[in-house]
């Protein structure tokens, strides 16, 4: 992919997003674990924008919120009077900015970075198009804008739905709305853009027939109708978020990792799998995850901000969270719960556990039940379990205590002090036995039940 050294980014991020019926600002709704506005710019980052313009609307707090820590400068449109109108607010940052601006809306997130490359260098063609519009031809068009094309790749007429004749209607090549212009040209055209439409807004679109006037004309760069699905609901935003799934899932058995019954497999935005990875079905990936080579993960388990080892073994019924790193060969088995917790080589905890703030060494064994306390109310405290140590089933480790070395803790124990190396630590009650006493109780409580 050839690179262009100079051009600018300007998404449109104003709307209100009325039919979300949320509280959340629309682009920061997430498919994937990651907000429609930062998958936008994940891509343009990729890229190389020079520099990066987000026009803001109502709710602008929450959308500069979310771009806090990004090179990205940010517009306000105080009043929606349509896209050109938007536009028009990033003029002040790109002020004197001559060289090639993309055009792109943030509830549109997946557009790839080869497809925005290809709009750059058609910008660049020999035939110095004004303007490079990114259409696709959706299974239904709906109320999209559609393009008539005239010789080649050039643009006769845009014109947006509900201006639309039934003819024009009855075209299949739609207006994504995403454009590649330069930036001499686009405040100059902008200015001249009327609302004499149906809606009286100002329109974007309309500068493609500005810049023919000029002699300017305009061209047309197909793409994906993937890359151009935008999302104004939830039902919208759902159905894009199926579409990314099954695309991320392909990817993942193309890449060689093997997933039993991929449908019910769900990835977030960053999930990276090694080769030989096997996924059971009904597996949840939160963000932050990576799972080296051969590692298996069995049904119904929960992943999130975690390193998987080679070899290692989860679940069925795990819950990995954040600041969790398994070893090589390591095992978690069915219905445990790990957070931030380090498992070294070999180590297993395969049973009904919790282990959380904890380093468990190499070829250490956790019992089924087993739980480190590590939250006095107040304050997290750490659990330090030594190489080879064996923790006895349905045991409380009270952090902060360090098991060493090739200990074994004698099963039901709580243990609220350090363990030396290859000792034996038992903390529970000394067992007492009544002879008789349960015959006793029976009769007692029969003879009750008679007289009752």
């Amino acid at each position: 992919m050839s690179q262009t050294p100079d051009f600018a980014v300007v998404i449109l991020a104003a709307g209100q997003g009325t039919r979300m019926r949320s509280d959340m600002h629309k682009v920061l709704h997430p498919i994937a674990g990651r907000a429609l506005l930062l998958h936008l710019l994940d891509r343009v980052d990729g890229l190389g924008a020079k520099k990066r313009v987000v026009v803001v609307g109502k709710g602008r707090e929450q959308v500069e919120a979310a771009l806090n820590g990004r090179d990205t400068a940010v517009a306000y449109q105080a009043e929606q009077k349509g896209t050109a109108h938007a536009v028009q607010q990033a003029a002040e940052a790109l002020d004197g900015y001559e060289g090639a601006v993309l055009i792109l809306y943030a509830d549109t997130p997946f557009v790839e970075a080869e497809t925005l490359q290809r709009m750059l260098d058609r910008l660049d063609g020999a035939d110095g198009p004004g303007v490079v519009v990114l259409a696709s031809r959706p299974a239904d068009p709906a109320a999209y804008g559609r393009i008539i094309l005239g010789d080649g790749d050039h643009i006769a007429k845009m014109v947006e739905f509900r201006d639309a004749s039934e003819d024009e209607r009855a075209v299949g090549l739609c207006n994504s709305g995403m454009m590649a212009l330069r930036g001499g040209d686009l405040f100059r055209w902008l200015d001249k853009v009327g609302n004499a439409n149906a809606a009286s807004e100002f329109y974007l679109p309309d500068v493609v027939n500005i810049a023919a006037a000029e002699g300017r004309e305009a061209v047309v760069i197909e793409g994906d109708p993937y890359e151009t699905a935008g999302v104004n609901s939830r039902a919208e935003l759902a159905h894009l978020e199926l579409e990314w799934q099954r695309r991320r899932r392909e990817q993942a058995l193309e890449d060689g990792a093997t997933l039993i019954d991929p449908e019910s497999v769900w990835f977030a935005y960053d999930t990276k799998l090694g080769r030989d990875v096997t996924v059971e079905p009904h597996v949840v990936f939160g963000p932050m995850v990576e799972i080296a080579d051969g590692a298996y993960i069995k049904a119904f388990s929960h992943i999130e901000g975690a390193v998987i080892g080679a070899r290692a073994s989860v679940g069925p019924f795990a819950r990995i969270r954040p600041g969790t790193w398994l070893a090589d060969n390591s095992r978690v088995g069915n219905f445990v719960e790990l957070k931030n917790a380090r498992v070294g080589r070999g180590a297993k905890v395969n049973h009904l556990s919790y282990v959380g703030d904890a380093d468990v060494g190499e070829g250490a064994n956790i019992g089924a039940g087993t739980i480190t306390c590590n939250y006095d109310g107040f304050d997290k405290h750490k659990t330090v379990i030594g190489a080879n140590a064996f923790i006895g089933s349905n045991s409380a480790l009270v952090a902060p205590v360090i098991i060493g070395d090739g200990a074994v803790i004698g099963a039901g124990s709580v243990i609220t002090q350090d363990v030396a190396a290859d000792s034996l630590a038992v903390g529970r009650g000394k067992q007492t036995g009544i002879a008789g006493w349960a015959k006793k109780f029976r009769a007692a409580k029969a003879a009750k039940k008679v007289a009752e």
